[in-house]
């Protein structure tokens, strides 16, 4: 997963929590849409944090470096290995500060009970 580039055909816009979804274009072509889930700060720069679709809560959560340039944002891999831990610290503590239901829906949250 190198890069997302975002433009007129893209299910992003520039807000922060803007779609529900963006779909990532791997490296072999295929598509994955995935649930946004929050964009966040660590050091001097902004992640995104990203749930493919089908993979529910428990799935593997892709991190990527977010840029916003004017109108066009990009996702770019995280390529250092100390900068990913930090990421990874970073959106942990995210969640830590938020309230889990919340950021998944109270749907979701009933559906385990």
């Amino acid at each position: 997963m190198d890069k997302h580039e975002h433009g007129d055909d893209c299910n992003c816009s520039s807000d922060e929590f803007f779609h529900d979804q963006v779909t990532l274009t791997l490296e072999d072509d295929t598509e994955v849409v995935c649930d946004i889930i929050a964009v966040f700060p660590c050091g001097e720069k902004q992640y995104i944090a990203l749930l493919p679709e089908d993979a529910g809560e428990e799935g593997e959560v892709f991190l990527y470096e977010f840029i916003q340039n004017g109108d066009e944002i990009e996702l770019e891999s995280i390529e250092d290995d100390a900068e990913f831990e930090a990421v990874s610290e970073a959106f942990d503590e995210f969640l830590d500060s938020e309230e889990f239901d919340e950021l998944f829906g109270e749907e979701e949250a009933e559906d385990e009970e």
